[in-house]
């Protein structure tokens, strides 16, 4: 594809909803810093090469994260993930065609939400915080705090809320058994944003010199008792 194929991609595109959005504006009380949603969604940008997490797909999603994270979506440009991901915008044209397509993807929890709950109830508490850790250990990002950030009224932050909602709240509560389970899944899936908060913050902390089991065995009782209740 030419430079200005590419351009035009990269520039042009409506919202992730029907006719899309001319602008964006901050969430009330102002937006997070860059720095902060690195920190939540992942800082590790790639080379474009290699396997695994510093393959050019997963540094552009790792980048399409922190750029859709942190500014309106019509501010977000193929470009400027482009150079965040180490990769050129031609490589994200092949991979997702349009920056409307790239949103949606990383809108999408339903890959996180596969690995999250691939466990019987009995074990879930334990098997949610190991997943949760290994993730951003493996993958230099946070599988659900992306959704921490989308608070404010463009349509594009809506459908991640909508999305998380969907696909990992309601998820869970249609997997738990007895009383007040879509309580209980709340209550579920805001200990494991609080764990991805805690880890962001504490980066150089004992967290980090713990092994996924031991965190897994400190923090998973707590998960397993609202999962077992």
């Amino acid at each position: 594809m030419n430079g200005q194929a590419v351009e035009e991609t990269a520039g042009g595109g409506g919202g992730a909803g029907e006719g899309g959005t001319e602008g964006g504006s901050p969430a009330d009380g102002g937006s997070p810093t860059e720095a902060e949603a690195e920190a939540e969604v992942g800082t590790e940008t790639g080379t474009g090469t290699g396997t695994g997490a510093g393959t050019g797909r997963d540094a552009i999603l790792r980048a399409a994260r922190r750029a859709f994270a942190f500014r309106p979506y019509a501010e977000v440009t193929l470009r400027g993930i482009a150079a965040d991901a180490g990769v050129s915008a031609s490589l994200i044209v092949k991979h997702f065609s349009t920056k409307e397509r790239l949103f949606n993807t990383v809108a999408d929890f339903g890959p996180a939400a596969d690995q999250l709950f691939a466990a019987p109830l009995d074990g879930l508490g334990r098997h949610l915080v190991l997943t949760m850790v290994r993730s951003r250990r493996e993958q230099q990002g946070d599988p659900l705090l992306r959704v921490v950030f989308a608070l404010g009224n463009d349509d594009e932050r809506v459908l991640l809320r909508e999305r998380f909602d969907e696909q990992i709240t309601r998820r869970l509560t249609a997997l738990l058994t007895g009383p007040e389970r879509a309580l209980r899944a709340e209550l579920v899936v805001g200990l494991l944003l609080g764990l991805g908060v805690t880890l962001s913050l504490h980066r150089e902390g004992a967290n980090a010199r713990a092994t996924p089991e031991h965190l897994a065995a400190v923090y998973g009782p707590a998960l397993q008792r609202l999962i077992s209740a």
